[in-house]
């Protein structure tokens, strides 16, 4: 949410801002003129509350005085006050509705530096590292190399779930499982994380301050009768986890990882994303979440993307990042660094990691604010999270990346603390 005084003085700026983020329909306009009319009902009941308080003393004096008629006319007027007081209570209750849910819907302004374009197609490859790997042969994609080493099991997963679910078995399963303790113990050991076991089903309140609710639920899975909603990524649970808080002085920063299931209705119409385990409805990831001062937003950006990238540099995966247009960012990022990780057996680059910056737009939602120092005025944190990895497509990119003729896959030295001597599939 932005901060509603920016708004009333950078009226250009932030008309501006919708016209590079491609979003015509931002109410922002509506939220101001509501922001106007609240003002002027708030003034006019006050303005009625401190006449009914100045009336109801001159009651009691003119009585005393004797003055029966006039105290009675008084008393007449008081009572018309508090009915156009209850009137006005009303109004404010119906209008500020109204402009919570105008503000819940105006997206982040970008930073400056964010490439402006319309769309996905304006995205800009800013680095690239490794070399992609070359065959004497034609390397097989996962959905028939996981097939044939019997790890991916999509025909059970679908009889079970339906489309776009899948069954990972022995090697896959363990690889799953060591790949997500290691993104964990590298986050902890060697960046100073905190690791997290959060919940997986959070109230509307909590997506609300992430800024899933209200503009995607449709995108999200709900127990309606209990208003659970399953998260889409850990962000949103550890997010929430300071909501409503007042850190202390030298709190800052903080840093939690979680490594969670998550959850998400991927609409997707039949094409390439439909095959394998590139975009299914539930999917392991380790995600990384930050709440830092203000004015550190952009380097622990900046080192909150190194941290997954250092994963697949050990990896040996080769991966570009991308920072992301304005026209392709996400409702609550100010600035997005993606992380492709390349897969040979695809021949495509895959998302495995978003980082992000929100600026203080998730704290205004949260209402997370922090001391600088010992009785100053709280702040608004800065928050910040990045994937630190997706599970699904950097089992694609190892699978597809390091397997053999023979249709063997000889997995990274960084996993053999883990795996012994059990360093093949196959």
């Amino acid at each position: 949410m932005l901060d509603i005084r920016w708004m009333r003085e950078n009226r250009e700026a932030l008309a501006e801002a919708m016209v590079k983020l491609n979003d015509p329909e931002a109410p922002w306009e509506q939220a101001l003129d509501l922001d106007g009319k609240r003002r002027e009902l708030l003034q006019q009941a006050e303005k009625l509350r401190e006449e009914r308080n100045t009336g109801s003393k001159r009651i009691g004096v003119l009585f005393r005085e004797k003055k029966a008629s006039e105290a009675g006319a008084l008393k007449e007027r008081m009572g018309r006050i508090g009915a156009e007081i209850a009137q006005l209570d009303e109004d404010l209750r119906r209008v500020e509705a109204a402009y919570h849910d105008a503000m819940m819907r105006i997206p982040n302004p970008p930073e400056k530096d964010v490439p402006v374009a319309p769309d996905e197609e304006g995205n800009v490859v800013v680095s690239q590292w490794g070399e992609l790997p070359e065959f004497d042969f034609v390397p097989q994609a996962h959905w028939d190399l996981g097939t044939d080493l019997d790890i991916i099991d999509f025909e059970r997963g679908v009889a079970t779930a339906g489309s776009r679910f899948y069954f990972l078995k022995g090697a896959g399963a363990r690889l799953q499982r060591i790949l997500s303790n290691w993104f964990l113990d590298v986050h902890i050991r060697e960046h100073g994380f905190t690791e997290i076991y959060p919940p997986m089903m959070v109230r509307g309140h909590a997506m609300e301050g992430t800024g899933n609710l209200p503009k995607f639920g449709d995108n999200l899975y709900r127990d309606a009768e209990e208003d659970y909603w399953f998260i889409p990524t850990a962000e949103v649970s550890v997010t929430n986890m300071h909501r409503d808080e007042i850190l202390d002085p030298g709190a800052l920063p903080l840093y939690y990882v979680a490594s969670t299931p998550c959850f998400r209705r991927e609409k997707v119409s039949a094409g390439k994303d439909v095959r394998g385990i590139k975009r299914v409805h539930q999917f392991q990831k380790v995600e990384m979440v930050k709440f830092v001062e203000p004015a550190a937003g952009r380097d622990e950006l900046e080192s909150l993307t190194r941290a997954a990238e250092v994963l697949l540099e050990r990896l040996d995966l080769p991966y570009r990042r991308v920072a992301i247009a304005t026209g392709d960012l996400s409702f609550v990022a100010a600035i997005k660094y993606d992380l492709e990780v390349w897969a040979a057996g695809c021949r495509e680059w895959l998302e495995v990691s978003s980082c992000s910056l929100f600026r203080d737009f998730q704290a205004r939602r949260a209402n997370i604010r922090y001391r600088p120092r010992e009785g100053a005025r709280p702040e608004f944190v800065y928050t910040l999270n990045g994937s630190g990895l997706a599970l699904p497509r950097v089992i694609i990119a190892l699978l597809e990346n390091n397997q053999r003729a023979d249709g063997s896959v000889k997995l990274p030295d960084v996993l053999r603390p883990y795996l012994g001597d059990e360093m093949e599939i196959g």
